[in-house]
């Protein structure tokens, strides 16, 4: 029992008393005359601090023809708890008209044991969290998972031994972030699943500077990376800007941002409120299809352009005639209050097209939550298989077939995993069990 030990923190860069916190709150804004124009409050320490992450984040959307305005507070080892009452990080919240908002916990604490982050985190992420909302009521949060020390938090092993191995740190950390994008309804800049990545990478730069906690300019790019890809949608791998690196590190680390972030950008918007679809499905009958939006969240509205020139529609699910044979660019733009997406697809519309719905639309599971093996039904076509639990570590892959397959997950501890289906022709689906 740890009902009694406490676990501390400790910061080779926290030098400062409280009282001079004032002094080490930042301001910095970029600007560009094409693309995109974001604004960004980062709130943090110095993790977001050492070799000025957002800056680095600028720079790459200015590389991309975008542009981020920005502003933070990031005195260093600054709880979550000392942010809530702190005058300088609440009159930034206030000044509003933020698109989104970033929250950085001091990097031992999530990590802790599960009452002193019930008590010491989780309230305070919930309070900024509200903060910036009534402010900047569309305004979104963004959690900033950071990483596990490089051989593992030494001054807290003895009370937490979990915390004993980077590994043990960075899953809990990971773990606890996503607990708190969830019960915020917020994002998360996965940084943590980067920096893992490339730890398992051959050939990847150091990612930590000599005191083996806080980041080299190798492991800031990989959590500037990881923001531009999240607010900007963008493909990293298209950057040009190499930060203080070489042009071979940099591609190394773009490619691993790419893998980790941008190809799975819906996963980490989640438990967001954007507007979002899995894909655009439909049935077909001759040339007329209706089209619907598959497995759509926070959506209220909806419009359609058949990418043939006539008029669109405003129906969850419309049904269209195309006049000739070709290919056609589908798109619909779904909306709510605060935002509006848009998602598009490719379809024939002839004799030699696709002649029936999307191979993966009817596909499902059972039992979910699972208790030793779960049921894949409505496969229309082999699918090859990945199931991830919430650290990003694969434990499960392979190739299923037949109208009810099976997939054992008897031996995996219970959790909640993501299981991704995906047929030769490149048709997606992704699913979330509970076990």
């Amino acid at each position: 029992m740890m009902k009694k030990k406490t676990l501390t923190m400790k910061s080779p860069l926290r030098l400062l008393r409280l009282g001079l916190l004032l002094l080490c709150l930042l301001t910095g804004a970029g600007s560009a005359s094409a693309g995109d124009t974001l604004r960004v409050l980062f709130i943090g320490n110095s993790y977001t601090d050492v070799n000025n992450l957002p800056e680095v984040v600028r720079k790459l959307a200015n590389a991309s023809g975008d542009s981020l305005y920005y502003k933070v507070s990031v005195p260093g080892g600054t709880t979550f708890e000392q942010h809530a009452a702190l005058p300088a990080t609440v009159n930034l919240i206030a000044q509003g008209g933020w698109d989104y908002v970033v929250l950085q916990e001091q990097s031992q604490r999530p990590s802790f044991n599960d009452a002193q982050v019930a008590n010491e985190v989780y309230p305070y992420a919930r309070k900024l969290d509200s903060l910036v909302h009534v402010y900047t009521p569309c305004a979104k949060t963004v959690f900033y998972m950071t990483w596990g020390r490089k051989n593992g938090d030494a001054g807290n092993c003895a009370v937490w031994p979990p915390v004993c191995t980077y590994q043990g740190m960075d899953s809990l950390l990971q773990l606890r972030y996503s607990i708190m994008a969830q019960q915020n309804n917020a994002m998360i800049s996965p940084v943590a699943k980067v920096w893992r990545r490339l730890r398992n990478t051959t050939g990847a730069p150091e990612l930590y500077q000599a005191d083996e906690s806080h980041p080299s300019p190798a492991g800031t790019y990989a959590a500037a990376l990881s923001f531009y890809s999240l607010f900007f949608n963008k493909n990293p791998e298209s950057n040009t800007f190499n930060f203080s690196l070489t042009a071979a590190q940099a591609a190394l680390i773009r490619t691993a941002a790419k893998t980790v972030v941008y190809d799975s950008l819906g996963y980490w918007k989640r438990f967001s409120s954007w507007p979002w679809i899995d894909s655009i499905g439909y049935t077909r009958t001759g040339n007329a299809f209706t089209f619907s939006g598959v497995n759509p969240r926070n959506v209220l509205g909806y419009s359609w352009n058949f990418g043939d020139g006539s008029p669109g529609a405003t129906q969850p699910a419309p049904t269209h005639t195309f006049a000739t044979a070709g290919n056609y660019n589908v798109c619909v733009t779904v909306r709510n209050t605060c935002d509006t997406v848009t998602y598009c697809r490719t379809v024939n519309a002839g004799t030699t097209g696709i002649t029936g719905p999307d191979p993966l639309q009817y596909v499902a599971v059972y039992p979910n939550p699972v208790k030793d093996k779960v049921q894949v039904t409505g496969l229309q076509t082999p699918v090859s298989f990945t199931l991830g639990n919430t650290a990003g570590v694969l434990v499960r892959s392979g190739s299923l077939s037949g109208k009810q397959a099976w997939i054992d997950m008897s031996v995996l501890p219970p959790g909640l995993y993501f299981l991704k289906l995906q047929t030769s022709t490149g048709a997606v689906k992704v699913l979330t069990l509970v076990k």
